[in-house]
């Protein structure tokens, strides 16, 4: 079983950044493929970044390709995602996942099989 808690999300004006922190315990994020995705009101959640177990690659929505990077750090066991030039339509709740989707899935919320609470990302314009 593998517990994912977010945390680094708050209110930030157009034009700023936000860094997202993903804290896992019970098993190590080396071993997943490791994802974040969105949900804005009365919206489905969205796929946003993920670095893929094994070989660590990097996949993104086309919505935030350029302005975020999403990053290990296998010492702390976390998994980060930093976004820079938010825009208003990057309000929502971010969550972590982890889990081993084929490539073809990666970008599927369904082909992941833990996830994080969310955290709040506000951003005005």
């Amino acid at each position: 079983q593998v517990q994912l808690v977010e945390s680094g999300g708050g209110l930030v004006q157009a034009g700023g950044s936000l860094a997202l922190s993903c804290a896992a315990s019970g098993s190590t994020v080396t071993t997943y493929t490791m994802g974040w995705f969105r949900q804005a009101p009365g919206k489905e959640r969205e796929f946003v970044a993920a670095s893929r177990y094994p070989g660590g690659h990097t996949y993104y929505g086309d919505s935030v390709k350029g302005r975020f990077t999403i990053s290990r750090d296998n010492a702390k066991n976390t998994v980060s995602l930093q976004m820079n030039s938010l825009k208003p339509e990057d309000t929502g709740i971010y969550y972590c996942a982890s889990g081993r989707p084929i490539l073809s899935e990666i970008r599927s919320s369904r082909a992941y099989y833990y996830w994080g609470q969310g955290t709040q990302v506000a951003v005005s314009s």
